[in-house]
């Protein structure tokens, strides 16, 4: 089925599933797994309490993001964003400064490839951040003043920082309520 993006928005919101929009072609998004909602609640809820009180908002999973320049919308799991355009918008933000992508086995190529590219076309995304559940492994990438992408890597009792917000999270608070799976 193809849309521009305006018949996309009207048909969207009739929808009972949420659906991704690329160049006028709609791809219907799988539920997740309990892990990956409990992992993105854990963020947006860090993100929110930090950033109380400032001009930068967190959004979860239901908010749509909006990449003109390639016609797409995307679901991120969630988004910082510190746009007061944004903070007034009804359908979809813009212009993000942090995204978060929790992978799941369905998405990681897609997360980590097209998706990734899409999201660098944002001239306000400062970072981009993939969330591993199984290793417990937190991927930053941050744009360089030269618009170059540098990954930093956050493991175990990393504390990891969000330097485009001014934020630390922890990871055990990124992971909290997980279940240990016994390797033994």
């Amino acid at each position: 089925m193809a849309f521009d993006a305006d018949a996309y928005l009207a048909w969207e919101e009739t929808q009972t599933e949420k659906h991704e929009y690329i160049a006028g072609e709609v791809f219907a998004m799988a539920g997740a797994r309990r892990e990956h909602v409990v992992v993105s609640l854990n963020l947006a809820a860090a993100l929110k309490q930090r950033l109380r009180g400032g001009p930068c908002q967190a959004y979860i999973a239901d908010m749509k993001l909006r990449i003109e320049q390639l016609d797409a919308f995307y679901y991120p799991d969630v988004m910082v964003s510190c746009s007061a355009t944004d903070h007034s918008a009804e359908q979809f933000l813009s212009q993000p400064t942090l995204i978060i992508e929790v992978l799941s086995e369905s998405t990681v190529a897609f997360d980590r490839g097209d998706k990734f590219a899409a999201y660098r076309k944002l001239e306000s995304l400062k970072e981009y951040v993939i969330v591993d559940i199984g290793p417990r492994r937190v991927e930053c990438y941050r744009r360089t003043p030269e618009n170059d992408w540098l990954m930093h890597e956050y493991l175990a009792d990393d504390v990891c920082e969000f330097q485009s917000l001014g934020v630390s999270v922890p990871m055990a608070e990124i992971f909290e309520n997980m279940v240990i799976e016994d390797k033994s």
